[in-house]
Parts: C-alpha cells; structure tokens; sequence
C-alpha cells in the first residue's frame, strides 16, 4: 500500500542513495505514527464539521436520516478509537508498521465513506443553497484530509475517493446544470489533491530517511574516530599497490596525534596536518612549498640532511624509527623520531612522500632519568647494602659477643629488612634489563629432573622457616629442556619461595611434572588463602601484591612472578595459574621439551 519515495531534485547526494532495509523499514514505521498520531485530530475534525452539516440539514423530512448517518458515524469512530488504542499498547508496533498501515487504510476508507454516503443521501433532498453548502463541506473534508494522510499519499486516495466518488454521482445526477458541470470539475479536484498528497508523501519519507541515514553517518563517524590510527596504518602497509593516476591517499586526518608532513622527491613541503603545527610552531602557510630538510633539520645533523635525503629518494625504499635533531620556530631544539613512506607510481617514480614525525624529547629523557636511576640502585645503594647485611649477619652469628635480646631482635629486623631491599633491588634491575633488551640468556640442554631436585634442597631451608615442608610428588620424567640453568632456577626459587611463604603453617608445598605435545609443564601447588578475584587480572603486573597485610608479615616485593613470567616467555614457555580444588593456587610453567621419558611411580 506505501511506495517508496524516489530522489528529491533539491535533495543532498545521500538521499538519492538506496538506503538499507533496515532504514527504510525505520522511516516506515515512523510515518505509521505519524499518521496514528493524527487519527484523533480527524475524528475531532469529522465531530466538528459533523455538527455543522447537522445544524444546516436538521428538517423534519431528514431527521431520521441524519441520526442513521450519526449512529454509522459513530460507529466508525469507535472502531477507530479500539484500533488507535490497539497501536499504542502494541510491543512490536514498528515491526509490523506494514500491517497496522494496512488497518488504517481501512479505518480512512470508512471515514471516507460515511462522507460519501452523506452526499449521495443528502444532496438530492435539498434545496440549492444546502447543496451549495454540502459541496463546500465535502469539498473542505476532502482537502482536509491532505494533512490528515499525506504521510501515505495511497490511504489519502483511497479515502479521497470514497467521499468524491458518491459525491460526483450526486452532482451529475442533479438537475441542476451548474451542479453537473461541477460534478465535470470535481475529478480534476481529486487528481490535483492526490497529486499534492504524492508530493508530501516523497517529502517526508525522504526527510525520514534522510535523517536515519545521518544517524547512521554519525555513529559511523564516531567509529571512524576510534580507528583512525588504525587506518592510517593500513594505509602505509598498501601504500606500495597504490597507483598515482587518481588513487593518490590522503595519510594524515584533522584529528591525527602526530605530526605528517606530504612532500615531493625533493623534500619539499606539500601539506601538513595540524598536530605537525603544534610540534614545530610554524603554521602550515609558513612550511608549505619550503625544503623540509632545509627549514627544520639544523646544519650539523648527520642523521637527516640533503645528502641522506638524495640517496632514499633513489632507492624509495620506506624508513622507520630515523631519529634527528629538528628546530622549533621559536628556536628550541627538539628530538624527533621519523617514518618515511614514498608513494612509488607504475614508472618507479616518487609521487610523494609520507613523512610521520613524533616529538620523542620527553622520552629520551625519561630513559636518561631510568638509566641514571638503575645506576645509582646498582652502585650506590646495592654495594653499601651488600656490606650492611654482612655486617649485621656477623653480628649474629655471635662472631662479636653476644648481643642481650632486645638488641639481638633489632639487629635481625634490620638484617631482614636490608636483605628485603637488596631483593627489591636486585628485582627492579632484573626487569630493568629485560625490558631494555640487554639481559642475554645462557641457555643450554638442562635435565629437568636434576634441577628440581636441586631447587627443593636450595630452598627447604627458607620453607622450613615458615614451618611448611616441600615435596617432589612423583619421580620427575627424564627430559631435557634448552633454557637458561640460573634464570630457570631463579624461577624455580620465586614460585616454591612464594608457595611457601602462603602455604599455612604445618602445610605442604608439591611440584609435579607432566609431558604433552613436545612441552613439558612444571607444577607448584599449595594449600595457600588462594587468588582473590580482583586481583587476578594483574598477578602478573609489578608490585602485584594481593594482601599487603599478609604481604608485610611475610615479606615480599610484589617483582617475582612479573620476573617470572619474563624469563619463562624469553625460553620460548608459558606461565599460568589455577585455582586448586580444596584450596590454594596452582602454578605451572610449560616449556620444549627435548626429549622425555616416562616418570616413575612415586
């Protein structure tokens, strides 16, 4: 019964446009309400002007037949209320906006009709001045309807014609002469109403549709915004398939949070973003069509001058990571890291080069501050407390006298403290060199089995202290891992020192070993408070400690399983963590395995 509403000739290029099912289907459902929403202003509309022809045609003779037309009217009326109240406590209105188009176009037909039949019943019993009335009337009930149904220009017709129709038979069938060339005139009337009511009709669905597609154009904007730096990305790893003839892109956006320069095979400036306005205090106006090199690298840089730059345009070869010396325009001399893309045509030549530039000062910075920090931990504060510790240990071993007992306790709490910041230390600038990249593994075939015998009897003594015995669960299997024999060890010493220190007193701490699919898995269990929940997502971050409370009373620096997990991934394993049924946690780390052979009984 709805058409749909062909393009605009004053219409934006979107509009014109197929819109997706889904948003035609929305603008439909729009209009519905739209026409729902005026079904009560008609049957006030149908009252009123109900009452006016009731007041002109209130003779004797026609009594009867104006109340018969009342009780048909208000009959209509009702079932058009049940159907407006129907739509409103409707769930699923919009979806079937189709099918409650369709009610409508019914309810407006009878409308329509209880008019029509008014003309062909009352026209003839009248006398000329009540006709004339009648065919104003009817005239304005038709014309009013345009604003009633013009969002569904097929129900404006067909209620249209319902009133026009008995009508014009009336008129033709007078006898009165004007009226039956009126009855000529009337059709006409009726095509030039329809006509109006299609014209509204393609106007408000285009607006409906055209507003859906903005909020459709919005929210794909917004997305555009999240991935911008991704699509600049993409763009570079294409740049090489792009031909020059009309596929030339643009790599940097208004919102882009480094700076771009475009530039031609000599170096000189095309265009630039804004963000490379911020970085080097010169407007775009001031760049453009001037030698980047020449303009914004000083003189005495080797990294980046006229002679480098010549030797990349001949190879076209993309650079990354370039870093040099650049100027400011206010004089301030700055670090900058470069990429550079040249956009190479079919012929192999340059189209133009992407230059991304990234202010890196602050960076270079914040690394001479770290290293100069990692400095001062490993010569001014690691030696002098190696020596402390030494002394203090001499001390109580009773080397020098014994100590009374309040003086003995304090030198022990000063030895363990001094021993916990060595181990921060000595943490802090193992992490420090990995994540630097300057920590080298040794690493060579180990036989696994030896080595976990080995960490049980190294670290027995530290459990013992907290009255907590470890166990081997099962003769480990013969395998050979290829791995670093201290860093593995090192490993070893954190999860059973860490089990350990957890495990209640009197308890147990059991390492297992397993072999699957060419790996091997190491196994530490205890029956520890386990894992809360919040913590869980950062166990493996620095300073993670769970329960700073029980972290205090134990010791702890909150650095070894984030070493852990460093060193394990740098053998080429995995480390991971399981709730264990009955409580505890279970830590396990999987590396290659060499060769295997099957475990004995235990």
């Amino acid at each position: 019964m709805d058409s749909a509403a062909g393009p605009e000739p004053d219409s934006p290029p979107s509009a014109s446009r197929p819109e997706p099912a889904s948003s035609a289907d929305a603008a439909l459902a729009e209009r519905v309400a739209l026409l729902y929403r005026q079904l009560p202003i008609g049957l006030a509309m149908t009252f009123v002007v109900g009452a006016l022809a009731t007041y002109e045609l209130w003779e004797w003779q026609l009594r009867r037949m104006v109340i018969a037309w009342w009780v048909l009217v208000l009959g209509v009326t009702a079932a058009s209320v049940v159907l407006l109240a129907a739509y409103r406590r409707a769930q699923n209105a919009d979806a079937a906006a189709k099918r409650w188009l369709g009610r409508l176009a019914i309810c407006a037909l009878a409308n329509g009709a209880c008019w029509g039949l008014a003309a062909a019943v009352f026209f003839p019993q009248n006398t000329n001045e009540e006709r004339v009335f009648l065919t104003l009337l009817l005239v304005g009930v038709t014309s009013g309807g345009i604003a009633l149904f013009a969002a569904s220009w097929p129900i404006y017709a067909l209620y249209a014609a319902s009133v026009v129709v008995p009508f014009t038979y009336a008129l033709a069938t007078s006898e009165s002469r004007l009226f039956a060339e009126i009855a000529m005139v009337v059709p006409f009337f009726y095509a030039i109403s329809v006509g109006i009511a299609h014209r509204l009709h393609h106007v408000l669905a285009s607006g409906y549709r055209l507003r859906h597609s903005y909020r459709r154009l919005n929210d794909e904007h917004q997305a555009l915004n999240q991935r911008i730096e991704e699509q600049i990305q993409e763009l570079l790893e294409a740049q090489r398939e792009i031909q020059a003839s009309g596929r030339k892109l643009a790599l940097f956006a208004e919102r882009a949070p480094i700076a771009v320069f475009e530039m031609d095979a000599n170096g000189t400036i095309l265009d630039m973003n804004p963000a490379a306005e911020t970085v080097f205090g010169h407007a775009a106006s001031e760049l453009v069509g001037r030698n980047l090199v020449r303009t914004l690298i000083p003189q005495d840089e080797p990294a980046l001058d006229l002679a480098w730059w010549s030797e990349f345009a001949a190879k076209r070869n993309p650079e990354a990571g370039l870093r040099a010396r650049c100027l400011r325009r206010d004089g301030l001399e700055i670090i900058c890291e470069f990429s550079l893309t040249p956009l190479v045509n079919d012929a192999e030549e340059i189209v133009s080069v992407i230059a991304q530039c990234r202010d890196i000062t602050q960076q270079l910075e914040a690394e001479r501050v770290k290293k100069e920090f990692t400095s001062t931990l490993s010569h001014e504060l690691r030696t002098p407390l190696t020596s402390i510790i030494g002394s203090l240990q001499l001390i109580n071993t009773g080397m020098f006298g014994q100590l009374d007992q309040e003086a003995a306790e304090l030198s022990l709490v000063a030895e363990r403290n001094a021993q916990r910041l060595l181990d921060l230390i000595n943490d802090v600038l193992d992490l420090e060199r990995i994540d630097s990249g300057r920590l080298a593994l040794h690493t060579e075939e180990i036989p696994l089995d030896e080595l976990l015998e080995e960490s049980l009897v190294l670290n027995r003594a530290y459990a013992e202290r907290f009255g907590v015995r470890l166990k081997l669960r099962a003769h480990p299997p013969k395998v050979m891992v290829q791995a670093d024999r201290k860093r593995l060890m090192q490993v070893m010493t954190n999860l059973i020192s860490n089990a350990a220190k957890f495990s209640p007193e009197g308890g147990q701490v059991e390492l297992s070993v397993s072999c699957a699919d060419s790996r091997v898995q190491v196994s530490i269990d205890d029956r520890g408070p386990g894992i809360p929940k919040e913590f869980r997502s950062r166990i493996f971050g620095r300073f993670a400690q769970a329960d700073s409370a029980l972290t205090r009373r134990k010791g702890g620096t909150g650095l070894g399983l984030a070493i852990c997990k460093r060193l394990i991934e740098m053998m080429g394993g995995e480390i991971s963590y399981a709730d264990r049924e009955g409580g505890g946690t279970s830590f396990s780390f999987r590396l290659p395995a060499q060769d295997a052979a099957p475990a004995a009984p235990g």
